[in-house]
């Protein structure tokens, strides 16, 4: 593990703990927010830390004196002593309660001092010898709710993988649109700004027959169980259903969604709040405030100074409500893409940015086929390329040492690229490039000779095994295999499945540098396993000035429908379309590309 996300984790710690404690306010968010930063952070700071240079640890934006001390303490001891002595005060067990959902911190700490609460075993003896309702707002629903909590956390408790959660939410957005008295249907939170993996979904609808919706909600097929149906807010269990078995778990997975009743009138206010992220809407909160008004869901009001009741009870007239461009407007915004909504800095601008669309590409440069370990022929992919209105699409099957893949040996290699060439020489309206996803070696090498390298069109160059190397030796091998003059895209660079397999963690903004120097393009690879490079990745490369790729690594025919996670992935990196090789015309690519020839 990195030294950045070890001292993210504890920081991450830290927080929770102080918060259980009653610790101060400020103290618990700013290390919640130290956490983010590490997180998101791609310049490795153990060196720093290690020379102790608190002005150079400071001058990195969100990292205070206080913190710089402690990533000191991290990098000299590999403890921070706040954290081991919070945590002989906190039992690791309550922390792991906070994890189970519907359960805030207040009432985790209610429970530890009024009932001993210091394990999930402890929380279900309080429920099975009735206890646990002697405490406040501790109704039959409420735990009954925290029952079926606790066992979907034993059953299938990670987070889902977007492209998971997309299929839920889809689906129940699309129950909702065909449900009589809908006016509007939209998924927000987590799902709406591109995540690469989502808690639960949250699912509003504005509609005349409020009654009707929360049935065709609460009735949909795939429910398991309804936990809440409220006159504004309905919450249900839902079945994975087809999604189980390729996300490879069981038939009794679930996921929690959430419906939530809102008035047409204040749509834009609603769908921004519950959209999110909380670090966003407290900053649009304190923006609004410093404008002498107040911002809920519901809308943005003048702040006519009185604390009785909420402006929307009161029948004021709000400033903003309808969509959330007039909201960004009425407080000095540019209108803000939902999935750069993180307080990563989209605060302070002046001028939208004009981040890349799923409109935006019109190529493929990463696809298999029945060569290797595809499910299409060649001119099945070319027609679901054409027919989506690309101008390329490059075959790039895998490579021999990729043998559980079926990968290519240099003679069948050759074969195919003859293959390729006469089915692009018969088929009109798309030209079909001659690659291959070549192995980069735990060296640093490429699976082939460059000779025959040298043949083909497009080399996507990937890792796919030795993926547990320490960072300084992923980064030797990934900066070799950059700086090979015939590479043009590093495939997944470090080679993680997200929720599954955490991959290499070589230091980004070594490959970024060297990218840039040999004309290298960065891959996000589309597929929801794997959205990689990450978010934060992209925005380094973006601002750094990289090229990026955003390529499906389609296999299968319903693969190309995974290109909208990967754009998505791009916009939480701030990419713009230039900085996209898959957005060129067809000259601009394919002269970049024999460049490298």
């Amino acid at each position: 593990m990195s030294f950045n996300k070890q001292a993210s984790i504890r920081f991450d710690e830290i927080g929770k703990m102080l918060e259980l404690l009653g610790g101060d306010r400020f103290r618990v968010n700013a290390m919640t927010k130290a956490s983010r930063v590490l997180k998101a952070m791609t310049t490795d700071l153990e060196p720093i830390a290690k020379s102790e240079d608190i002005k150079a640890l400071t001058s990195h934006e969100g990292i205070g004196k206080g913190t710089a001390g402690k990533l000191v303490e991290l990098a000299r001891s590999g403890v921070i002593d706040e954290h081991e002595e919070l945590k002989s005060k906190v039992p690791a067990g309550v922390m792991e309660v906070m994890q189970i959902q519907g359960l805030g911190v207040k009432t985790v700490k209610l429970m530890w001092d009024e009932r001993g609460v210091e394990s999930i075993s402890d929380l279900k003896r309080i429920i099975d010898d009735g206890t646990i309702g002697d405490l406040p707002r501790m109704g039959a629903k409420t735990i009954e709710n925290i029952q079926a909590s606790i066992a979907f956390l034993e059953s299938s408790g990670s987070r889902l993988p977007i492209g998971v959660a997309q299929r839920i939410a889809d689906r129940f957005v699309e129950i909702l649109e065909a449900t009589k008295g809908t006016t509007r249907a939209a998924y927000a939170g987590s799902l709406r700004r591109g995540k690469e993996s989502i808690g639960d979904v949250d699912i509003l609808v504005a509609t005349s027959d409020p009654d009707g919706a929360r049935e065709a909600f609460t009735s949909a097929e795939g429910v398991m169980q309804v936990l809440a149906k409220g006159a504004t807010k309905s919450s249900i269990r839902s079945a994975l259903g087809e999604s189980a078995s390729r996300w490879g778990t069981d038939e009794n997975a679930a996921v929690q969604v959430d419906m939530r009743i809102v008035d047409e009138a204040s749509w834009g206010a609603a769908l921004m709040y519950f959209t999110g992220s909380k670090e966003h809407n407290v900053a649009m909160r304190e923006r609004a405030i410093r404008r002498g008004m107040t911002l809920n869901e519901y809308g943005l009001f003048v702040d006519d100074g009185s604390d009785d009741s909420p402006p929307q009870s009161r029948s004021v007239k709000p400033v903003a409500c309808a969509t959330e461009e007039e909201i960004y407007k009425a407080l000095d915004l540019p209108m803000i893409a939902p999935t750069m909504r993180e307080d990563r800095g989209e605060m302070a601008l002046t001028q939208p940015v004009d981040v890349i669309e799923l409109s935006d590409i019109r190529a493929e440069l990463h696809s298999h086929t029945i060569a290797s370990d595809g499910k299409m022929t060649i001119e099945e992919s070319a027609a679901i390329a054409k027919s989506r209105g690309f101008h390329t699409l490059a075959v790039t099957d895998h490579s021999q040492s990729s043998a559980i893949a079926g990968g290519l040996k240099p003679d069948r290699l050759r074969e195919h690229i003859n293959e390729i060439r006469a089915v692009n020489e018969r088929t009109a309206g798309i030209t079909i490039l001659a690659g291959s996803e070549v192995d980069i070696l735990v060296d640093g090498s490429l699976d082939y000779e460059d000779e025959l390298l040298h043949e083909l069109d497009v080399v996507v160059a990937s890792p796919h095994a030795g993926l547990r190397a320490k960072p300084k030796q992923a980064t030797k091998r990934l900066l070799r295999a950059i700086a090979h003059p015939m590479v043009h895209i590093i495939g997944h660079p470090t080679g993680r499945l997200i929720e599954k397999r955490p991959g290499l963690e070589p230091g980004m903004d070594e490959l970024i540098a060297a990218a840039i120097e040999h004309k290298v393009a960065l891959e996000i690879n589309s597929h929801w396993m794997r959205l990689d490079l990450r978010d934060t990745h992209v925005r380094a490369a973006v601002e750094a000035g990289a090229l990026i790729s955003i390529n499906c690594d389609d296999h299968h025919p319903s693969d190309y429908d995974n290109l909208r996670f990967g754009v998505m992935t791009g916009q939480r990196g701030w990419l713009t379309p230039e900085q996209c090789i898959n957005t060129w015309d067809a000259e601009k690519l394919h002269g970049w590309l024999r460049s490298k020839r």
